[in-house]
């Protein structure tokens, strides 16, 4: 029974506020804590109105779900596991998240790729260990509008290429994230 209530998250902020969505067990897989996704959206705003969010390793859905919540105006979810992908489509019906929410069944690097269009948040939480993050970052700066911001999840501090610049950073237990935005040329 402590399992399963280990695999449930709240939604802290706007629309879904206190709503409760579980998640399968799966490796890698760890949803952003409450104290970290409080601070994340106070960087960017309690209200997303307007804004397309892009979630490229969606895992729990936390982010993409809490971003949904606060006004987003579309946010598409890339998930590759298939149980994982199954919970979120579960999350989205319970939520009624209806066409603000695209929920696709790909591999996070392939998506970007073959992406189109221009995101104005980017939530890059990969599963720690992983060698994902380089690659989604040096992919990413096309898909970008011209005020984008990058939120980033790492299990240890990161260096990232001098042509990120860090808004905002911070620690939680071994959670390391940051803010960034593309510098400019």
């Amino acid at each position: 029974m402590a399992r399963a209530q280990s695999n449930r998250l709240r939604i802290i902020g706007g629309e879904w506020r206190r709503r409760v969505l579980s998640f399968p067990s799966a490796e890698g897989l760890r949803p952003t804590p409450d104290r970290v996704r409080e601070t994340l959206f106070n960087w960017l705003g309690q209200d997303l109105s307007g804004l397309r969010c892009l979630d490229l390793f969606a895992g729990s859905g936390a982010l993409g779900f809490e971003a949904l919540s606060r006004g987003a105006r579309e946010v598409d979810m890339v998930e590759r596991s298939p149980a994982v992908y199954a919970a979120l489509q579960r999350s989205a019906a319970a939520l009624n998240a209806g066409a603000r929410l695209r929920l696709i069944r790909d591999d996070g690097l392939k998506f970007l790729r073959a992406a189109q269009g221009h995101y104005d948040v980017v939530f890059l939480d990969p599963p720690y260990d992983s060698p994902l993050l380089a690659p989604a970052l040096a992919a990413l700066p096309p898909l970008l509008s011209a005020e984008a911001r990058v939120y980033v999840e790492a299990a240890a501090p990161y260096a990232f290429d001098p042509r990120w610049e860090i808004l905002r950073s911070g620690r939680a237990g071994a959670v390391h994230y940051y803010l960034l935005q593309l510098g400019r040329p």
